[in-house]
């Protein structure tokens, strides 16, 4: 951190938090936005700056007091606080607008993580999640702040960054009173970002618009600002201008969460009521539960309860989250922390859940609990049989840190033992199927992924199918309904047609188009998620150039013309690359699929016809053409009936051959066919 020296207050321009001198050619022409905020507050900007520095040695220019008030500022985060001094705030973004960056930002510049320690990124664990960019697993972060001579304590609950953990989301955001909103100055208003406003603005949350990038040569912040205003109807003449990456306007932030972010209601003496906005499996402790304590106080040994499961346990530890892991004593309504009570799965303390005490159980649980509902399935099969039960123990494995994780065991002819996955979305799919690869070493054939259906029986009976091989026979069901979602596209004025195009082709139905600001357009469908559940991010980021953004929201079940398409290879079933389909679309995905499986196939020394059928009609054929063998070749010469003799014994080994010959579909062609599948359905 350069400094001239501790006390010289006079030369803005050599002191900034990040470390970074205004005369860097990419913040000269920010330092009017800077430099009067220094002015201003210079006496506490040097204390911002011990807090910074909490348990690093002293800097050249920085004195040996201001070291100690340093380090036992970071010491003094446990220390207790009036709930009145008690900030719990979320920030919510759209990917890639530097959520991750502004939050390495805040723990580094309270002092809550040393500088020794920290890396980009610090809340995001998982490889993963560091190499995509994007937020999988919540963290929660406890950092004391002094504003004013007096002592705050703030609590940041971070928040997943995709569609597929909007629940997770809302939870999160259930317990704060405050969000930042953060905007990248460049790119403006997307999807998420109206998502998760919307979600806020649900649960009452004091919204601070940060703006952030603002010193990437494309800001346009007061265009943005405008947008804010226009798209969402927040009131943006106190957004504060930030550069997370380089340190300006961190200290405007903090102020702002002290300043306008209300504290907790002040109800510890009612009975124990806890939000759980996560949890996780630890292997020697059983499964720690994050949580915020609405109601009452929480201790050591208290014996806990939790409403929705209805299980009770003895709390063994009580701490908070700072962000590593520190225990205390007690925590009281407003405070954010995590309990180890030796629970034995996940299930049992699912997200959204109360925590009550056993003797003096609350009158009613904190509201919106819901059980995590797999919305895609899809099948997963290890490429060596050998490792079916790796694949089991690593599924359960992941399901102890995974509640909305479901699997059962599915057997295919083709691809042998395997398991059928329920996921809340893609993304999660996604990430489990290459957690399997990465942390289990498992080599993994995924089926095309498939969406919940739901049949109605003649009988009166209503089922749940997710398998088309579960699909009842056509004179059993009376009709079958699929999920529909309505689904946001945010995209620049240029690619509105491309986009309409593209939702007309999935069986989307128009509902509105509104203009967010000059150039850009809000195009609003409500389409079946089986449409969406293939290519249609893909399609959607090609077609734009990667300019447009969705969120989707799921909406219910609607009655549709599904069918099941099955296919047959030398008269054959063959399970697994049978498909439900609208009736519409049936035709183009038969000739595909047969298509596809004619090139792939090898050929047999008879002829194979490959066909799509619905029920017993034949919609599309293709046919392996059989490999010749010349047995005229022998015949140099001699009447023509000795010929056709030759011939008809030939044809009518062909026929027995044929009726007794198995086809074997190689490994290769299901996965190219599966592969296919994802494309054209």
């Amino acid at each position: 951190m350069a400094m001239a020296s501790a006390m010289d207050l006079s030369s803005p321009p050599t002191f900034f938090l990040s470390g970074t001198s205004t005369s860097s050619p990419s913040l000269r022409r920010l330092s009017s936005i800077s430099v009067s905020g220094f002015r201003r507050h210079s006496n506490r900007k040097l204390q911002i700056l011990c807090q910074a520095t909490a348990g690093t040695e002293p800097q050249s220019g920085l004195s040996v007091s201001g070291s100690k008030l340093a380090a036992r500022s970071g010491q003094d985060r446990l220390l207790k606080v009036p709930i009145s001094n008690i900030r719990n705030f979320s920030i919510i973004a759209h990917i890639d607008h530097g959520k991750s960056t502004l939050a390495d930002k805040l723990l580094q510049v309270t002092g809550t993580v040393q500088n020794r320690d920290m890396k980009e990124q610090f809340l995001d664990n998982m490889d993963l999640e560091r190499e995509r960019g994007i937020t999988i697993k919540l963290q929660a972060a406890r950092m004391r702040y002094v504003y004013e001579d007096t002592p705050f304590c703030l609590n940041l609950i971070d928040t997943p960054g995709h569609v597929d953990f909007s629940y997770e989301v809302s939870r999160s955001l259930a317990a704060c009173e405050g969000a930042l909103l953060v905007v990248d100055a460049s790119q403006g208003v997307e999807a998420q970002t109206l998502a998760n406003v919307y979600l806020a603005l649900e649960n009452n949350l004091e919204i601070i618009p940060v703006l952030n990038k603002i010193d990437l040569p494309g800001a346009e912040p007061e265009k943005v600002l405008r947008e804010i205003e226009e798209v969402i109807g927040l009131d943006c003449s106190k957004a504060i201008f930030c550069s997370a990456k380089e340190g300006i306007g961190i200290t405007e932030i903090l102020d702002a969460i002290v300043q306008r972010i209300p504290a907790p209601l002040d109800t510890a003496g009612k009975p124990l009521r806890a939000l759980i906005f996560d949890s996780y499996y630890d292997p020697y402790r059983g499964v720690i539960v994050y949580f915020r304590v609405i109601d009452g106080k929480v201790k050591k040994g208290d014996r806990i309860f939790f409403m929705a499961s209805g299980k009770d346990y003895f709390a063994d530890e009580v701490g908070v989250l700072s962000p590593n892991q520190i225990q205390v004593d007690e925590l009281y309504a407003g405070e954010v922390g995590y309990i180890a009570a030796s629970v034995r799965s996940v299930a049992d303390a699912r997200v959204g859940d109360t925590i009550t005490h056993y003797s003096r159980k609350a009158e009613s649980s904190l509201p919106g609990y819901e059980e995590a509902t797999p919305m895609v399935f899809c099948g997963l099969f290890p490429v060596d049989a050998d490792q079916f039960p790796d694949l089991r123990d690593a599924l359960e494995k992941l399901q102890l840190n995974d509640a909305a994780l479901k699997f059962e065991p599915e057997t295919s002819s083709a691809m042998g033992f395997g398991f059928r996955c329920g996921f809340l979305g893609l993304l999660h799919m996604e990430i489990v199927q290459e957690r399997l690869e990465r942390e289990y070493n498992l080599n993994l054939i995924t089926t095309a992924p498939s969406v919940v259906y739901r049949v109605n029986s003649v009988n009166g009976d209503t089922t749940l199918c997710s398998n088309p091989s579960r699909l009842p026979d056509p004179g059993q069901r009376k009709s079958v309904e699929e999920p529909y979602v309505k689904i946001e596209l945010l995209t620049p004025k240029d690619y509105i047609g491309a986009l309409m195009e593209l939702a007309q082709e999935r069986r989307g139905e128009f509902k509105e188009m509104k203009y967010i600001a000059e150039n850009r357009a809000s195009i609003l469908y409500e389409l079946p998620l089986a449409e969406m559940v293939g290519d249609f991010f893909d399609q959607l980021k090609s077609r734009t150039k990667g300019y447009a953004s969705m969120e989707y929201s799921v909406i219910g079940y609607r009655e549709s013309d599904l069918i099941k398409l099955d296919i047959l290879i030398n008269a054959e079933m063959v399970e697994p690359l049978s498909t439900i389909v609208h009736r519409d679309k049936a035709y183009s995905v038969g000739r595909a699929l047969t298509q596809k499986l004619k090139e792939l196939i090898p050929r047999q020394m008879f002829k194979v016809p490959i066909q799509a059928c619905i029920g017993s009609k034949v919609i599309a054929s293709e046919a392996l053409s059989a490999i010749r063998k010349d047995v005229l070749a022998k015949c140099y010469g001699g009447d023509i009936s000795r010929k056709k003799k030759l011939l008809k014994k030939q044809a009518a080994g062909k026929k027995r051959m044929k009726a007794i010959g198995r086809v074997d579909v190689p490994q290769e062609a299901f996965m190219a066919v599966l592969k296919l599948e994802r494309e054209v359905l």
